[in-house]
């Protein structure tokens, strides 16, 4: 049996895990969900020794690698990856970026470190931008009452449905891919705001008003999403992983989670 170890079993590695377990694999896992303490050096020890692959989601710590700084030694020779973000390209201006665009000039200096450690570990590095799915999407925000319309003009972002993580990490798992970056994000960059009115379409709701930041009082991480404008680029994902998003669109990605719920 094929054994996989990950490090923060949280929203989106929880899906991974319970997907690798359909298809025959063992997963022990640090994280609320886990089965392993991560302060448990012997514990954590043990299942490294029997696993083949080892999926991190740790994100980073006091300006550091909490995984890398504790257990680099015991990953030597597996398969390794990682959930890394898209902040690393930090703010393009609305441009497009790719797995070669400069990386650590933005805001998340720390998550851009941590990157480069586990690329230089050898690991497949998925760059991920705004994650949303069941029980996470501005669906629950608008429901909440606390969805937001910023008035910031040619603001973009990129996001990507959690089951298209899970896809692309497979492929990478199950195709052998080289250690890399690879960015998993969906087709059709698009401003929070269209977002939002497409929820408030979905749901029969009108869209709340547009407003500046301070009119919004966002938090000081809420500005922080808004301070860099981006668009993010999947075609390596799609050549190298054989990848394509399910959700090509959050249309798509919307309208799945309305037909769940």
């Amino acid at each position: 049996m094929m054994q996989l170890f990950v490090f923060g079993l949280g929203y989106t590695a929880s899906r991974i895990a319970t997907a690798m377990r359909e298809r025959g694999w063992s997963v022990d896992a640090t994280g609320s969900a886990g089965n392993i303490d991560f302060d448990d050096e012997d514990a954590v020890l043990t299942s490294l020794s029997g696993a083949s692959h080892v999926l991190s989601s740790v994100p980073p710590s006091a300006d550091s690698d909490p995984v890398l700084d504790r257990y680099a030694r015991a990953l030597e020779g597996k398969w390794l990856g990682y959930l890394s973000s898209t902040g690393v390209y930090g703010d393009a201006r609305g441009a497009w970026v790719d797995e070669a665009s400069p990386t650590g000039t933005g805001r998340r200096t720390a998550r851009a470190e941590c990157d480069a450690r586990w690329l230089d570990a050898q690991a497949r590095v998925f760059r991920l931008p705004g994650i949303y799915g069941p029980g996470r999407s501005a669906l629950d925000r608008v429901r909440e009452g606390k969805a937001h319309r910023i008035d910031l003009p040619g603001q973009v972002f990129s996001r990507v449905h959690v089951d298209d993580i899970v896809t692309g990490v497979l492929a990478a798992i199950e195709g052998d891919a080289r250690a890399g970056a690879y960015n998993l994000a969906d087709d059709l960059p698009t401003s929070q705001n269209v977002v939002i009115e497409e929820v408030c379409r979905l749901l029969g709701m009108a869209p709340p008003p547009l407003q500046t930041m301070d009119e919004a009082d966002l938090s000081p991480m809420a500005r922080g999403f808004y301070a860099e404008n981006r668009r993010v680029a999947n075609g390596k994902a799609k050549r190298v992983l054989g990848w394509r998003p399910r959700f090509a669109t959050y249309r798509e990605g919307l309208a799945d989670i309305m037909a769940r719920a």
